[in-house]
């Protein structure tokens, strides 16, 4: 008993942890965080803003103005219907997920092949496929033009039977482009693995295939996750190539569309800025939010 007396007239009050006081390091980052993150959502908020205010309103009292009249979505309609964004979103999915995985599958395939074999050439094939991204694509304009009017392609791969005006030149070129830093990418993330994995394969007799396919690709998975995010938020959203090498209208993907959208009901903006075309980006990243945050930071350690 009087042990426990004891132990128990020894015992320390608990304290509550020690307030954290703010540094002024801290505070400054703290301060510019929330007015970047300002900075960003104004525009977006005044483009809703804008998308949902009657068309008279705009006109007459200008976009930054109470909103007379109330608020309504038959812009958003509008926008569907007489800009036929259907269709436009159906060209946009033709294209972008085509590059997408072949950007993937060509790319995950040429990083191992730099990271998992030795040989002379291995640093000056990576260094070529980075500074691929270093071009500026207004560089070749004119060559690219030219070529893609001299390439003959299969009829059931391009009605005009030319690599230009279809859906596959802009497969070609956005693939061309995108492969570089992809390969830099899951490259320096193919690192990570440890070689002790392969030896332990090469031991059981697994080919090059099986170890490419069944072995690393799973073990990429977020880095995989994260740069199809990346790449369907570029793809989806390009508007240079998709004009430059297609002519016909009805053709183009969605963003490009827009510009045909702006032409033929310029009175009406507030249809150019429903938002419409921004909902495929938001889903996927919302979908792929995860495997894109771990993909962008594992193995940055090493």
């Amino acid at each position: 008993m009087s042990t426990l007396a004891e132990q128990q007239g020894s015992e320390q009050p608990v304290l509550p942890p020690p307030r954290r006081t703010l540094s002024p390091g801290r505070t400054a980052a703290y301060v510019f965080m929330i007015v970047m993150t300002a900075i960003w959502l104004v525009p977006i908020l005044l483009a809703i803003y804008v998308a949902i205010r009657p068309v008279a309103s705009t006109a007459r009292y200008g976009y930054i103005s109470l909103p007379h009249g109330g608020l309504t979505f038959s812009n958003f309609t509008a926008a569907w219907s007489q800009g036929q964004i259907g269709h436009y979103f159906l060209n946009s999915l033709f294209i972008t997920v085509p590059a997408v995985i072949i950007t993937l599958v060509l790319a995950s395939a040429v990083a191992f092949v730099l990271t998992r074999f030795s040989f002379r050439f291995t640093i000056p094939l990576l260094m070529l496929f980075t500074a691929g991204n270093l071009l500026p694509q207004q560089a070749i304009i004119t060559p690219l033009y030219r070529l893609y009017l001299q390439i003959h392609v299969p009829s059931f791969l391009a009605a005009s039977g030319l690599l230009y005006d279809s859906r596959l030149g802009l497969i070609v070129i956005n693939v061309t482009f995108q492969m570089g830093f992809c390969v830099f990418v899951l490259s320096n993330y193919m690192k990570t693995i440890p070689d002790e994995m392969y030896e332990a394969a090469v031991v059981d007799g697994t080919s090059v295939w099986t170890r490419y396919w069944r072995l690393t690709l799973p073990l990429c998975r977020p880095a995989l996750a994260a740069l199809g995010t990346l790449l369907t938020t570029w793809i989806y959203n390009d508007f240079f190539w998709a004009t430059v090498l297609m002519s016909t209208g009805s053709k183009r993907p969605v963003t490009s569309a827009l510009a045909n959208l702006q032409g033929q009901f310029v009175t009406n903006q507030n249809v150019i800025a429903a938002l419409i075309v921004a909902i495929p980006t938001l889903v996927v990243y919302l979908v792929l939010q995860r495997q894109f945050v771990a993909g962008l930071t594992l193995g940055s350690t090493r």
